[in-house]
Protein backbone atom coordinates (compact mmCIF):
# COMPACT_ATOMS: atom_id res chain seq x y z
CA UNK A 1 0.00 0.00 0.00
CA UNK A 2 1.27 3.45 -0.71
CA UNK A 3 2.24 6.14 1.70
CA UNK A 4 -0.17 8.91 1.92
CA UNK A 5 1.64 12.12 2.12
CA UNK A 6 0.72 15.85 2.49
CA UNK A 7 3.49 18.51 1.92
CA UNK A 8 2.45 21.57 3.58
CA UNK A 9 4.31 24.20 2.13
CA UNK A 10 4.78 27.86 3.63
CA UNK A 11 5.59 30.63 0.46
CA UNK A 12 6.94 33.02 2.70
CA UNK A 13 9.21 30.95 4.66
CA UNK A 14 12.68 32.10 4.59
CA UNK A 15 12.30 34.66 2.08
CA UNK A 16 12.89 31.68 -0.38
CA UNK A 17 10.57 30.94 -3.70
CA UNK A 18 8.67 27.67 -2.77
CA UNK A 19 7.09 27.79 -6.80
CA UNK A 20 9.70 25.66 -7.92
CA UNK A 21 8.93 22.80 -5.40
CA UNK A 22 6.04 20.83 -6.81
CA UNK A 23 7.72 19.90 -9.97
CA UNK A 24 10.92 18.48 -7.46
CA UNK A 25 8.40 17.04 -5.64
CA UNK A 26 6.67 15.10 -8.63
CA UNK A 27 10.63 14.70 -10.31
CA UNK A 28 12.02 13.03 -7.31
CA UNK A 29 9.50 11.30 -4.91
CA UNK A 30 8.49 7.97 -5.41
CA UNK A 31 5.81 7.75 -6.92
CA UNK A 32 5.84 3.84 -6.25
CA UNK A 33 5.36 4.08 -2.31
CA UNK A 34 4.42 7.73 -1.94
CA UNK A 35 0.73 9.29 -2.74
CA UNK A 36 1.78 12.80 -2.52
CA UNK A 37 -0.92 15.97 -1.87
CA UNK A 38 0.28 19.49 -2.25
CA UNK A 39 -1.02 22.39 -0.35
CA UNK A 40 0.35 25.84 -0.57
CA UNK A 41 -0.49 27.63 3.12
CA UNK A 42 -2.30 31.27 2.86
CA UNK A 43 -2.14 32.74 6.08
CA UNK A 44 -0.44 32.13 9.80
CA UNK A 45 -2.09 28.74 11.65
CA UNK A 46 -2.95 27.60 7.87
CA UNK A 47 -0.22 24.92 8.06
CA UNK A 48 -1.50 23.51 11.63
CA UNK A 49 -5.05 23.24 10.52
CA UNK A 50 -4.08 21.27 7.62
CA UNK A 51 -1.68 19.05 9.10
CA UNK A 52 -3.95 18.58 11.93
CA UNK A 53 -6.39 17.55 9.14
CA UNK A 54 -4.82 14.81 7.49
CA UNK A 55 -3.05 13.43 10.60
CA UNK A 56 -5.72 11.03 11.36
CA UNK A 57 -5.32 9.93 7.10
CA UNK A 58 -2.09 10.55 5.93
CA UNK A 59 1.39 8.36 6.99
CA UNK A 60 3.77 11.55 6.16
CA UNK A 61 2.79 15.00 6.88
CA UNK A 62 5.50 17.52 4.73
CA UNK A 63 6.24 20.73 6.17
CA UNK A 64 8.31 22.65 3.43
CA UNK A 65 9.92 25.95 5.26
CA UNK A 66 11.42 27.14 8.22
CA UNK A 67 11.74 26.07 11.89
CA UNK A 68 8.01 28.30 12.30
CA UNK A 69 6.12 26.39 9.70
CA UNK A 70 7.86 22.78 11.37
CA UNK A 71 6.66 23.54 14.23
CA UNK A 72 2.68 24.83 12.75
CA UNK A 73 3.03 21.06 11.59
CA UNK A 74 5.05 18.97 14.23
CA UNK A 75 2.35 20.19 16.83
CA UNK A 76 -0.51 19.26 14.91
CA UNK A 77 0.99 15.55 14.25
CA UNK A 78 2.88 14.79 17.21
CA UNK A 79 1.37 12.29 18.99
CA UNK A 80 -0.53 10.68 16.19
CA UNK A 81 0.86 7.91 14.54
CA UNK A 82 1.51 9.93 11.35
CA UNK A 83 5.45 11.02 10.40
CA UNK A 84 6.78 14.53 10.14
CA UNK A 85 8.98 14.86 7.25
CA UNK A 86 10.62 18.22 6.42
CA UNK A 87 12.31 20.49 3.67
CA UNK A 88 14.15 23.08 5.19
CA UNK A 89 13.34 25.88 3.60
CA UNK A 90 14.09 28.62 6.98
CA UNK A 91 16.23 31.17 8.21
CA UNK A 92 17.76 28.98 10.73
CA UNK A 93 16.59 25.80 9.85
CA UNK A 94 17.63 24.30 13.67
CA UNK A 95 15.73 20.59 13.93
CA UNK A 96 16.72 19.91 9.85
CA UNK A 97 20.18 20.24 10.73
CA UNK A 98 20.80 18.55 13.85
CA UNK A 99 18.30 15.62 12.22
CA UNK A 100 20.72 15.96 9.12
CA UNK A 101 17.90 16.42 7.16
CA UNK A 102 19.69 17.57 3.59
CA UNK A 103 19.60 21.48 2.97
CA UNK A 104 19.12 20.76 -0.73
CA UNK A 105 15.60 20.29 -1.46
CA UNK A 106 16.56 17.63 -4.46
CA UNK A 107 18.28 15.44 -1.00
CA UNK A 108 15.45 16.21 1.22
CA UNK A 109 13.14 14.75 -0.92
CA UNK A 110 15.18 11.81 -1.58
CA UNK A 111 15.13 11.05 2.18
CA UNK A 112 11.17 11.42 2.69
CA UNK A 113 11.45 8.27 -0.24
CA UNK A 114 14.30 6.82 2.03
CA UNK A 115 11.84 6.86 4.71
CA UNK A 116 14.49 6.41 8.12
CA UNK A 117 12.38 7.40 11.00
CA UNK A 118 13.14 8.06 14.87
CA UNK A 119 10.83 8.68 17.67
CA UNK A 120 12.11 12.04 19.26
CA UNK A 121 11.10 14.33 21.98
CA UNK A 122 9.07 17.47 22.19
CA UNK A 123 8.36 20.13 24.93
CA UNK A 124 5.79 22.28 26.06
CA UNK A 125 5.95 26.11 27.37
CA UNK A 126 3.09 27.25 28.75
CA UNK A 127 1.06 24.22 27.31
CA UNK A 128 2.74 25.46 23.32
CA UNK A 129 4.67 22.76 21.61
CA UNK A 130 8.11 23.51 20.68
CA UNK A 131 10.52 21.25 18.99
CA UNK A 132 14.10 22.33 18.57
CA UNK A 133 14.73 25.89 21.14
CA UNK A 134 12.36 27.50 23.54
CA UNK A 135 13.89 30.51 25.20
CA UNK A 136 13.44 34.07 27.02
CA UNK A 137 15.89 36.97 27.40
CA UNK A 138 17.78 38.22 23.92
CA UNK A 139 17.48 35.43 21.81
CA UNK A 140 13.54 36.07 22.25
CA UNK A 141 14.27 39.86 22.07
CA UNK A 142 15.62 39.72 18.93
CA UNK A 143 13.24 37.06 17.50
CA UNK A 144 10.78 39.74 17.87
CA UNK A 145 12.83 42.25 16.22
CA UNK A 146 13.98 40.06 13.37
CA UNK A 147 9.98 39.36 12.53
CA UNK A 148 9.72 42.82 12.17
CA UNK A 149 12.40 42.96 9.24
CA UNK A 150 11.14 42.62 5.42
CA UNK A 151 14.25 40.81 4.79
CA UNK A 152 14.48 37.06 6.13
CA UNK A 153 18.44 35.49 6.28
CA UNK A 154 21.08 34.74 8.51
CA UNK A 155 22.54 38.16 7.43
CA UNK A 156 19.44 40.08 8.47
CA UNK A 157 19.54 38.01 12.64
CA UNK A 158 22.87 39.00 12.85
CA UNK A 159 22.35 42.63 12.49
CA UNK A 160 19.65 42.96 14.17
CA UNK A 161 21.57 41.20 16.72
CA UNK A 162 25.05 43.47 16.89
CA UNK A 163 22.32 46.46 16.89
CA UNK A 164 20.58 44.89 19.61
CA UNK A 165 23.05 43.85 21.91
CA UNK A 166 24.54 47.31 22.86
CA UNK A 167 21.44 48.51 24.89
CA UNK A 168 20.48 45.06 26.23
CA UNK A 169 19.94 44.43 29.99
CA UNK A 170 20.10 40.89 31.18
CA UNK A 171 17.84 39.51 33.64
CA UNK A 172 16.86 37.67 37.19
CA UNK A 173 15.56 34.68 36.97
CA UNK A 174 14.16 32.36 39.19
CA UNK A 175 13.90 28.79 38.57
CA UNK A 176 12.62 25.46 39.75
CA UNK A 177 14.49 22.77 37.42
CA UNK A 178 13.19 19.11 38.70
CA UNK A 179 12.87 20.83 42.29
CA UNK A 180 16.00 21.76 42.86
CA UNK A 181 16.11 25.89 42.97
CA UNK A 182 18.13 28.05 40.94
CA UNK A 183 18.87 32.16 40.84
CA UNK A 184 20.62 33.34 38.27
CA UNK A 185 21.06 36.62 36.49
CA UNK A 186 21.40 35.86 32.71
CA UNK A 187 21.64 37.10 29.38
CA UNK A 188 18.93 34.66 28.19
CA UNK A 189 18.06 31.34 28.71
CA UNK A 190 17.44 28.63 26.06
CA UNK A 191 16.13 25.84 26.51
CA UNK A 192 17.56 23.22 24.13
CA UNK A 193 15.88 19.74 23.04
CA UNK A 194 18.13 19.80 19.83
CA UNK A 195 22.07 21.29 20.07
CA UNK A 196 21.39 24.17 18.26
CA UNK A 197 19.61 27.35 17.04
CA UNK A 198 20.13 27.18 13.37
CA UNK A 199 23.41 27.91 11.11
CA UNK A 200 25.10 25.40 13.25
CA UNK A 201 25.11 27.49 16.15
CA UNK A 202 25.48 25.07 18.74
CA UNK A 203 24.64 26.30 22.41
CA UNK A 204 24.03 22.99 23.96
CA UNK A 205 26.73 20.76 22.14
CA UNK A 206 25.58 17.25 24.16
CA UNK A 207 22.23 18.41 23.37
CA UNK A 208 19.81 14.98 22.45
CA UNK A 209 16.34 14.69 21.61
CA UNK A 210 15.81 11.64 22.46
CA UNK A 211 17.26 11.77 26.09
CA UNK A 212 14.14 12.78 27.70
CA UNK A 213 15.66 16.09 29.12
CA UNK A 214 15.67 19.83 28.50
CA UNK A 215 19.29 21.52 28.35
CA UNK A 216 18.58 24.79 30.17
CA UNK A 217 21.34 26.91 29.09
CA UNK A 218 22.13 30.11 31.18
CA UNK A 219 24.27 32.18 29.23
CA UNK A 220 25.48 34.93 31.78
CA UNK A 221 26.06 38.29 31.57
CA UNK A 222 29.22 39.09 29.86
CA UNK A 223 31.81 41.61 28.39
CA UNK A 224 30.54 43.18 25.10
CA UNK A 225 34.03 42.27 23.89
CA UNK A 226 33.76 38.94 24.33
CA UNK A 227 30.55 39.01 21.90
CA UNK A 228 32.59 37.48 19.27
CA UNK A 229 34.13 34.60 20.70
CA UNK A 230 30.78 33.61 22.01
CA UNK A 231 29.63 33.30 18.49
CA UNK A 232 32.89 31.63 17.35
CA UNK A 233 31.92 29.00 20.00
CA UNK A 234 28.58 28.18 18.67
CA UNK A 235 30.23 27.61 15.72
CA UNK A 236 32.30 25.57 16.88
CA UNK A 237 30.46 23.38 19.43
CA UNK A 238 32.43 24.95 22.18
CA UNK A 239 30.16 27.01 23.75
CA UNK A 240 30.12 24.52 26.94
CA UNK A 241 33.29 25.37 28.10
CA UNK A 242 32.46 28.85 28.54
CA UNK A 243 32.82 30.01 31.99
CA UNK A 244 29.58 32.63 31.00
CA UNK A 245 27.48 29.28 30.07
CA UNK A 246 26.08 27.01 32.57
CA UNK A 247 23.70 24.10 31.28
CA UNK A 248 21.46 22.47 33.55
CA UNK A 249 19.43 19.45 32.23
CA UNK A 250 15.82 18.36 33.88
CA UNK A 251 12.44 17.35 32.86
CA UNK A 252 10.32 19.84 34.47
CA UNK A 253 11.22 23.41 34.74
CA UNK A 254 9.71 26.67 36.24
CA UNK A 255 10.84 30.44 35.70
CA UNK A 256 10.01 33.21 37.55
CA UNK A 257 11.20 36.77 35.86
CA UNK A 258 10.64 40.44 37.02
CA UNK A 259 8.26 41.17 34.81
CA UNK A 260 5.85 39.80 31.69
CA UNK A 261 8.25 40.23 28.29
CA UNK A 262 9.23 38.31 25.22
CA UNK A 263 9.89 34.25 24.84
CA UNK A 264 10.12 32.23 21.62
CA UNK A 265 9.15 28.61 20.71
CA UNK A 266 10.88 27.64 17.62
CA UNK A 267 12.08 30.66 16.52
CA UNK A 268 8.49 32.50 16.78
CA UNK A 269 7.65 35.52 19.40
CA UNK A 270 5.24 36.40 21.34
CA UNK A 271 4.72 37.68 24.94
CA UNK A 272 4.45 35.77 28.29
CA UNK A 273 3.87 36.22 31.82
CA UNK A 274 6.30 36.32 34.33
CA UNK A 275 5.62 32.88 34.91
CA UNK A 276 6.46 29.95 32.59
CA UNK A 277 6.41 26.55 33.24
CA UNK A 278 8.43 23.56 30.80
CA UNK A 279 8.33 20.48 30.19
CA UNK A 280 9.70 17.12 28.33
CA UNK A 281 7.44 14.77 26.40
CA UNK A 282 9.79 11.90 25.58
CA UNK A 283 9.76 10.06 22.31
CA UNK A 284 6.31 12.06 21.34
CA UNK A 285 7.14 12.72 17.70
CA UNK A 286 8.26 10.57 15.11
CA UNK A 287 10.58 12.42 12.34
CA UNK A 288 11.81 11.49 8.75
CA UNK A 289 15.44 11.60 9.61
CA UNK A 290 18.39 11.79 7.51
CA UNK A 291 20.32 9.25 6.21
CA UNK A 292 23.62 10.29 8.17
CA UNK A 293 21.62 10.95 11.61
CA UNK A 294 22.57 9.61 14.65
CA UNK A 295 21.60 9.50 17.95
Amino acid sequence: MKRKALFVINPVAGGKSKEHVPQLIKQYLNKEAIEPTIVFTEEAGHAHWLAKEASATHHNIIAVGGDGTVNEVASAVVGSQAALGILPFGSGNGLSRFLSIPMDTVKAIQAVNTYHTQMIDAAQLNGQWFFNMAGMGFDAHISHVFAQQKKRGFITYFKSAVSEIISYKSQRYDMIIDGKTYSRDAFMLSFANSSQYGNNAHVSPHASVQDGLLDVCVIKPFPLYRFPEMGVRMFAKTADKSKYVEIIRGKNIQVARNSAGPVHLDGEPQSLGADVDIKIVPLSLKVIVGSSYSK
